[in-house]
């Protein structure tokens, strides 16, 4: 080798060699380095990660990255409004998230249209929709992923009036860049469907005018609203407004389920010190607030969630929390009262052959309160679902004999696990729907016991003021006369139907578990009675004035606000998504200049 060397080629050659060995090994390693640094996170952002990896406070929770301690903000709920806000408040101040469900992310239920009604269906533990049946004998449900009912919902994206907003008490001019600041990351124009035109076009020609194009804004007449699918079908939630978010001072928690807010109850006014709560393997830890001035804990768990919440918690009727042996902190008989539901009855209209999936794109806002919209193509299917309670469900007769106010919740359960695997979809074809828009119409909200995995008790007491009953007759009128129009005829090519044919077929189907009569059709309003189902619009039970403020705090306490759909009296817009997503920034902008004035920077 020596010898070889000698030569001057052959040294040429050697370090030639030699140095594109090292070349590669060296190109090697980088490229590995940079496979490690792009490795997939299936959480996404670097600040999300699983409750187990808390360290109670005892410990000093955020010891192994070098924070504090303890927080300026803790969030009880990454939802619709819950992201948005925490985003926002952590430009300036530490906020740590605690959300009961699982990331939206590689949720294929979640992720994609075509999965919308599975992902309703799917009962399981970990799914991201929480099934309940209200005391009226209707299904429902509640969200249960960061993100909240933006991951479960039909997508459609529309801003609240202005009159909303002036009743709400609420900056105008802040309102109006907070909803460019959701629109900006997560909402898109959609690609109409066949049958979007045909309700389009239908409701212009039965009078339901003008026609307003593409909008956001809430107005009278017929209009194509945003949504948060993007043109592949991918839906956009409010998790993704985290991008927002300052990482160094954002920490978001998942399969974290708060157990209860904690008190100090030793001085004049109860004060929020903080919550417990269970991480995935059931372990329970204690997140501790910040004694800087102006810390809170923030509720934003929902209409369903944050009265609950607060109820587990000691603050609410004295009777309900005496009665499960909850230590009362603050008596307020309004904690769970004023519920509401926007009921919503359908007109099915069946196909002969498939078409397309479509969610709320068209709809027709009408001047007696009505909003008429269409979804469409999620029929019966081999590798489709086969366990959804709501819309689409026609194995119901045998429960839906039982009057409501006799179905214990313990019952209603046992009927849904014994019979999940033998529900199936109805039909092929089309939704024609209508919202009842202000329902006078009030329920309640009650504890069945203090596990926070249960759902309460809930009650909307659908059409129990007869003007809602009237209203909801003028409109199933109404989307009879569009199902049976010139134009709709001639876009879908459906036979033309009699209408109590149709009435009929929807009573058939058994979408609730209230008692039918199904040889009454011609009755509008026995129809409506006996097909009510839920837009998943419930709002209520932290109402302003009753439990909380204008600024949302909750009364009678310090450091505690309630900021979701659970603190309006009425549901914004076409869909409330687009008004919860702006509150939680318009709630955070607010907050950061309460304590910072310019120096917010927002």
């Amino acid at each position: 080798m020596l010898l070889f060397l000698q030569s001057p080629m052959a040294l040429k050659l050697f370090l030639f060699a030699l140095l594109l060995c090292l070349t590669t090994s060296l190109s090697s390693t980088a490229s590995k380095g940079k496979d490690q640094n792009l490795k997939f996170n299936p959480y996404r952002y670097t600040f999300i990660d699983k409750a187990s990896t808390f360290a109670s406070s005892s410990s000093s929770s955020f010891s192994s990255n070098g924070r504090d301690s303890t927080y300026d903000y803790i969030v009880i709920g990454g939802g619709t409004a819950g992201c948005p806000l925490a985003a926002t408040l952590s430009r300036n101040f530490s906020v740590l998230v605690l959300e009961r469900g699982g990331v939206p992310f590689t949720n294929a239920n979640v992720s994609f249209l075509r999965n919308f009604h599975i992902g309703l269906a799917d009962t399981s533990a970990s799914s991201a929709s929480q099934a309940f049946v209200s005391t009226d004998g209707v299904y429902n449900a509640r969200a249960r992923v960061l993100g909240g009912g933006s991951c479960i919902n039909a997508g459609f994206y529309s801003r609240a009036d202005a009159a909303f907003v002036k009743r709400a008490g609420w900056d105008p001019k802040l309102v109006n860049e907070s909803y460019p600041w959701v629109e900006r990351e997560i909402v898109h124009q959609p690609k109409l469907t066949l049958w979007q035109k045909a309700l389009r076009d239908s409701l212009l020609e039965v009078g339901v005018r003008p026609f307003n194009g593409y909008t956001y804004d809430h107005v009278s007449g017929t209009k194509i609203g945003g949504t948060i699918f993007d043109r592949f079908g991918r839906r956009h939630t409010a998790a993704e407004l985290l991008a927002y978010a300052n990482p160094q001072k954002l920490r978001v928690l998942i399969y974290a389920t708060v157990q209860k807010i904690v008190f100090d109850t030793s001085g004049s006014r109860p004060r929020v010190t903080g919550v417990i709560f269970k991480d995935e393997n059931g372990n329970q830890h204690q997140a501790l607030l910040s004694n800087r001035k102006g810390s809170e804990v923030i509720l934003s768990s929902g209409a369903i969630g944050s009265p609950q919440m607060l109820m587990l918690s000691g603050i609410g009727p004295k009777r309900e929390l005496k009665r499960l042996k909850i230590p009362l902190v603050l008596e307020n008989e309004h904690v769970g009262k004023g519920m509401a539901d926007n009921p919503m009855n359908t007109i099915l209209v069946p196909s002969k052959q498939p078409i397309e999936q479509s969610l709320i794109q068209t709809v027709g806002i009408t001047k007696m309160g009505v909003y008429v919209e269409a979804s469409t193509g999620f029929g019966q299917s081999p590798e489709s679902i086969h366990t959804h309670y709501g819309v689409m469900s026609d194995k119901n007769e045998l429960f839906s004999t039982i009057p409501a106010k006799q179905r214990r919740p313990e019952a209603t359960q046992a009927y849904i696990r014994r019979n999940k695997y033998q529900l199936h979809e109805a039909f092929n074809g089309s939704f024609i729907l209508e919202k009842l828009a202000y329902p006078i119409s009030r329920g309640h909200l009650s504890l069945l016991n203090t596990n926070v995995d249960d759902n309460p008790s809930v009650t909307f007491n659908y059409f129990k003021h007869p003007v809602d009953l009237q209203r909801c007759v003028e409109a199933i009128r109404l989307v009879s006369k569009v199902v049976t129009s010139k134009r709709f005829l001639n876009y879908t090519q459906c036979d033309k139907q009699n209408v109590h044919e149709m009435l009929s077929l929807s009573v058939k189907a058994n979408i609730n578990l209230r008692p039918k009569q199904v040889n009454d059709t011609k009755s509008m309003a026995q129809f409506c009675k006996d097909t009510v189902v839920t837009i998943w619009h419930y709002h209520g039970g932290c109402l302003v004035g009753k439990v909380v403020s204008p600024d949302r705090k909750v009364l009678g306490v310090n450091r505690l606000r309630v900021i979701d759909g659970s603190t309006f009296d009425e549901s914004p817009g076409t869909n409330p998504q687009a008004t919860v997503m702006m509150m939680g920034r318009y709630m955070g902008v607010k907050i950061l200049r309460e304590r910072l004035g310019n120096k917010a920077g927002v």
